[in-house]
């Protein structure tokens, strides 16, 4: 339905009415850092690392540049970590995100595009010239609601970029323990291959000059063979791991050729007691604070949709007709889409029920949020536990047996089968021992991302029975650039 006047004062306020919001509009401009600096405070915060937004040339060279200082020396935990972040290419991606909300928060702020008509008829040696120049009105008042509500999204794209930055981090120093202690197995091995090449050796002289049993020979044979095999899949564990760390580091060529220590790092000297972890967890973790912004947003516009839900189209424009032998006309023209057959109640009903959903999934984002943290410290006093028994309790022990095995070997109170045989048992010990190491660093990690972010599927599953020596650990089937945060 269009409405017509012509009055020449009228044209005048029209024309205020298209230029100001025009004005209004250009004041909308993209920010210098794209929404970025939250996430590097966020990260600088949470982990002490440092993340760069790849956009040049000269940002590609002096990460790399970076990258490869890291590389020049062995490689720690926390250097695989900021390598990860400044270098995984799926965090860059992520990071497009942000240009993308606020692409949308700067379209917010600016006006569609003026319509002009014009029209030119001529008939009955008369001619007629109409010209409409028209602006969306309805866009003009509702813009102010409109940029508080793509502002939140804003916020809430820098709250789940930075969670993925916190993932990187978690998994890179999850996968970072697991390559170690792959690489660590691997090593030790090939100790234990040696001494069990020399065992069936001695067992094969022994036999040759009489002075074992062939049953006793067979015994260190099978030894050797069941240890070259675990051997065989030691090191293919350690490949597996090393690519994977490699992968979320983003490395590829020579960089490859990185260097890790020889050991996983002992446990700490006491258990740490963190209390309220619930609590700490609501208060700091980023997919809820990211959940709370949805909803606010979506509570926002549930009010937008309201006020407008029998306007769809509202133009106001300035007119002018001429039409011989008449003299030139100005006015305005109002457009306004009539609710005959909807009255909006369907955008109503669809907005009512996204933002119930978004209500109901922060509250299931809450609650889980609370079971998570609670599994993950248990895991982690549990894997604390059991690597401070297989430290003080198991391999003491079993050092102990071998040096008195030893001590009446000497005396000849005892054969050489009988100190192998020790030596067999040894083997499981010590594997039982790295494993337990793997997994309270793994721990670790999971409880610090359940206390900053939404944490690893299975985040719980590394408290696992112990494999046998030289097994493939579990991999993490996830996919990703990440998760992680610190306490």
């Amino acid at each position: 339905m269009r409405l017509s006047l012509f009055n020449r004062p009228f044209a005048a306020m029209a024309l205020a009415t298209v230029l100001g919001p025009l004005l209004i509009g250009g004041c909308a401009t993209f920010s210098p850092d794209g929404g970025f600096d939250a996430v590097e405070s966020i990260t600088k915060e949470r982990l002490d690392k440092e993340v760069r937004w790849i956009r040049s040339d000269a940002d590609a060279t002096s990460v790399q540049e970076m990258v490869k200082q890291l590389l020049a020396a062995p490689l720690f935990v926390d250097d695989a970590v900021q390598v990860a972040l400044l270098n995984n290419r799926g965090l860059q991606a992520v990071y497009s995100d942000l240009g993308i909300a606020e692409a949308n928060l700067v379209q917010a702020g600016r006006l569609r595009n003026p319509g002009f008509s014009y029209s030119h008829a001529t008939g009955g040696g008369e001619r007629k010239i109409e010209s409409l120049l028209t602006i969306n009105f309805l866009q003009l008042l509702t813009m102010p609601l409109v940029l508080k509500i793509e502002g939140r999204r804003f916020e809430q794209a820098k709250l789940r970029v930075a969670n993925e930055v916190l993932g990187v981090g978690a998994e890179t120093q999850r996968a970072y323990y697991e390559a170690l202690a792959a690489q660590q197995t691997a090593a030790y091995m090939e100790q234990v291959k040696i001494a069990a090449e020399a065992g069936a050796e001695l067992g094969r002289r022994m036999a040759a000059a009489g002075n074992w049993s062939k049953l006793d020979q067979a015994r260190e044979q099978v030894f050797y063979a069941e240890a070259t095999a675990q051997l065989a899949r030691a090191r293919q564990a350690a490949v597996s791991e090393r690519e994977r760390l490699a992968r979320l580091m983003g490395l590829w060529g020579k960089d490859l050729e990185f260097r890790l220590p020889e050991h996983l790092p002992e446990i700490p000297a006491a258990k740490p007691e963190l209390g309220d972890l619930e609590r700490l967890a609501i208060s700091q973790r980023l997919d809820i604070q990211s959940a709370r912004r949805e909803t606010e947003a979506l509570a926002k516009s549930l009010g937008l949709t309201r006020a407008t839900r029998f306007i769809n189209v509202l133009d106001l424009g300035y007119l002018r007709t001429r039409e011989t032998p008449d003299p030139l006309k100005t006015g305005y023209a109002v457009i306004l889409e009539v609710p005959l057959f909807d009255w909006g109640g369907a955008r109503v009903a669809m907005a009512e029920s996204m933002y119930m959903q978004a209500v109901n999934r922060l509250a299931e984002t809450a609650i889980d949020a609370r079971s998570e943290v609670r599994v993950a410290y248990s895991a982690y006093l549990t894997a604390y536990d059991l690597a401070k028994h297989y430290r003080d309790e198991i391999v003491p022990l079993r050092k102990k047996i071998s040096e008195e095995n030893l001590l009446r070997y000497n005396g000849m109170l005892i054969s050489a089968f009988e100190l192998l045989a020790d030596a067999r048992e040894q083997v499981a010990s010590v594997n039982s021992y790295i494993n337990a190491l793997r997994s309270f660093w793994a721990a670790d990690a999971d409880l610090k991302m359940a206390l900053s972010g939404a944490p690893s599927t299975g985040q719980a599953g590394h408290l696992m029975p112990n494999r046998a020596a030289g097994e493939s650990p579990r991999l993490d089937p996830r996919r990703r650039p990440g998760r992680g945060g610190g306490m």
